[in-house]
Order: structure tokens, then C-alpha cells, then sequence
């Protein structure tokens, strides 16, 4: 899914070990002793994130020796390491979409919540909380603008209907493109159309088309990557943007004019799981019940600027850290889960709703 791949551009970079790596390794994965674990971290920053909050508490407080893995593994390779019984990592990242997938095809082992403790259980939001993997991080698409345009004496937009409103707030916009599915600002049009919150799924695609139409003269650009989205707002260029949380803040951290709306923020996260046939279950359920507890998490967002999925990381970090991250307890409320399984969803044309949003944004957008 697009969602994790540009999330991940972010702070990913070259990996430094092509998962192919692993694949090559597989008649050894058998062998392995049960006091170790094969893990991929995904690569850059985000995998030297993963070292210090993750891998080595772990191995100090289990005794098992992790093989860290600094790259990701895709749909496409996770199904082949299961179907031809050569799966040689024990944990993997896990995108929203990859979940579902895998729960229709049983490419990952179910994960076993009676070994967490109810405290830790019971802290970990549930829309991360899947049959088949749990997450560590919250982030978000929200609504961001640049100070300087919308000045403190200005009033300035807080929902996706003042985003449309070009009259009332005059500005150049940008929106993410719709090319890549689940992605698109298919929820944004809704909310400034008027659908509440809670009534946005099943998504009435007629609607969010008509939505768009509203806005589409007044977009300078559709952003297609994490990159693209923050040169646009270091440089300036747009006034109202929507944006990967991550990106805003980086840039806020930087001392941009730049200030993040936290109200309509759409969230989407990355959980963690097991492929089918692990040759080290036991401890990679270990390894994942460890890394979703609250000081692991809050360990980890004071590394990468993604909020902990688990609400107990915030009673350990200083709360002005916390009001950064897109999953603080203040900002959920108005916040908006995507809900990848109706993306998932197959008609009776055969077609995912993902595919079917491709194919109007493809017609729509040549109009």
C-alpha cells in the first residue's frame, strides 16, 4: 500500500541488507536455536530507532540474540517465503493493507494476546489491534498551514469544509493525489461536504467526486510523495496543504511558519507480525508483546516523531513532546481511523474499492 511506502521514505534511505538476503538463507532458517530471532526493521533513522528502543532491550531482558535486518519486507515477498516454506525472518512490519491481505490469505501466524499483560493490553488503541499484528505507531494526514499567510490576527481554517472554503480563507492548496488508492483525500472531501465522522464508511464515491470538484480549480498541485509535499511547504509555495504529520513537524522543529491542525487528522499506523511457518514463533510473540508496551513505544518517539499506539506511552514523556504526536489522548476524539478494510472491500464487479477509486481518480483527474 502507498501509505507505508511513503511513510517510510521518510525515514528509510538505501537499506543496507536486501531482504533477498533472507530469502537465500532459507535452508538454514530450520536450524536456527530457539534462543534467537530474525527481525526487519525497515532501514535508516527508522531501523536505528528500532536498534535502541526495540532489539537490544530486548536481547538484555530475554537473553535471545536478534539478528536485526534493516530492510521491509512486501506483500509480494512475504507470500513467497510462505507458499514455498522458506520464511527465514521471525517479525516483520506490517502496513494496514498487508494485515488484511494476509488474514484472507493466512500468510501470518495469529498473534497471542494472553501472553501481555491486561495493563499494556488494554492501553494499546484498538484499531492497531488485529488477529494477525499490533502496532507501535500512529501517524496522520492533517491539515497545515503556513503562519505567515494566516497570520495571528487572521482567522485561520480548522476542518476540511474551511479548507474548501476559498473565499472565506484565500490561499494556493494542495491535496494528495488519488493515483495510488487508499491514499486519496476521499475522507477530506466527505468531512467538507458535510458527512459526519462516523457516517464517512461505507464511502458514497458519487459524493466524494462532486466534493472534489469544488476544490479542484483551487489545487496549484497533487502531491504524490512525503518529499514533494514538505519542499512544497519549506518553499512556501502553498498557503493550505495536507500532509504527512511527520513531514509538518519536521518542518516546525526546523522553526517553519508552519502550524499543524490536529481536528479532521485522518490516521493511518504500522504494526508489527509474524509470517505463517516462523521457524521461532514463541519468541517472536515475545519479541512483539515487548515492543508494544508502553516504555518501548515512548522510547521510540522521542527517536522518530510518530506517536506510540499504546495511551500509557504518554504518561512517560514530557507532554509537550506528546501533543506532537498525532496519537496524543487530546486529539484522538476528532480524529478519523481510516478503515482499510472497506478499501479492501471486492464488489460484485470483482473490484476492491481501492481499485475502483484508482480508476475515477484516473477518468476525474483528466477532465
Amino acid at each position: 500500500m502507498r501509505v507505508s511506502i511513503s511513510r517510510r521514505r521518510f525515514v528509510q534511505g538505501a537499506s543496507t541488507m536486501a531482504l533477498g538476503a533472507v530469502s537465500c538463507a532459507t535452508g538454514r532458517a530450520a536450524t536456527k536455536s530457539s534462543s534467537e530471532l530474525r527481525v526487519a526493521i525497515n532501514g535508516g533513522d527508522y531501523a536505528k530507532a528500532c536498534m535502541e528502543a526495540f532489539v537490544k532491550p530486548f536481547e538484555a531482558e530475554t537473553g535471545v540474540k536478534v539478528t536485526a535486518i534493516s530492510d521491509e519486507v512486501t506483500l509480494t515477498q512475504l507470500e513467497l517465503m510462505v507458499s514455498t516454506n522458506g520464511v527465514a525472518v521471525d517479525v516483520i512490519p506490517v502496513s494496514p493493507d498487508m494485515d488484511i491481505k494476509s488474514s484472507y490469505e493466512g500468510y501470518l501466524e495469529k498473534i497471542d494476546y494472553s501472553i501481555y499483560r491486561p495493563s499494556e493490553l488494554d492501553a494499546i488503541f484498538d484499531f492497531v489491534k488485529t488477529p494477525y499484528s499490533v502496532g507501535t505507531i500512529v501517524f496522520a494526514y492533517c491539515m497545515v498551514c503556513n503562519t505567515e499567510t494566516f497570520s495571528a490576527d487572521r482567522s485561520r481554517p480548522v476542518s476540511w469544509s474551511d479548507f474548501w472554503d476559498v473565499g472565506k480563507y484565500p490561499g494556493i492548496r494542495t491535496l494528495v493525489s488519488g493515483q495510488y488508492g487508499s491514499e486519496g483525500p476521499w475522507e477530506e472531501a466527505l468531512l467538507a461536504d458535510g458527512v459526519p465522522a462516523n457516517a464517512i464508511y461505507p464511502m458514497d464515491i458519487d459524493r466524494v467526486f462532486v466534493s472534489l470538484d469544488k476544490i479542484k480549480p483551487h489545487i496549484r498541485k497533487w502531491w504524490e510523495s512525503g518529499s514533494e509535499i514538505q519542499q512544497m511547504m519549506h518553499d512556501k509555495v502553498v498557503d493550505l496543504a495536507q500532509s504527512y504529520d511527520g513531514r509538518a513537524l519536521s518542518l516546525v522543529n526546523e522553526g517553519a511558519p508552519i502550524e499543524i491542525n490536529r481536528n479532521q487528522s485522518k490516521l493511518s499506523w504500522e504494526s508489527w507480525g509474524i509470517p505463517k511457518g516462523s521457524p521461532n514463533t514463541q519468541n517472536a510473540q515475545r519479541y512483539i508483546e515487548f515492543i508494544t508496551r508502553a516504555d518501548r513505544v515512548a522510547a521510540f518517539a522521542q527517536l522518530m516523531p510518530y506517536g506510540p499506539a499504546n495511551r500509557n506511552a504518554f504518561k512517560l514523556l514530557p507532554e509537550q513532546l506528546g501533543r506532537k504526536f498525532a496519537s496524543h489522548p487530546a486529539y484522538l476524539t476528532s480524529s478519523i481511523p481510516i478503515n482499510f478494510k472497506w478499501y479492501a472491500e471486492v464488489g460484485s464487479d470483482g473490484k476492491t474499492n481501492t481499485e475502483r477509486l484508482v480508476e475515477r481518480w484516473n477518468e476525474w483527474i483528466l477532465q
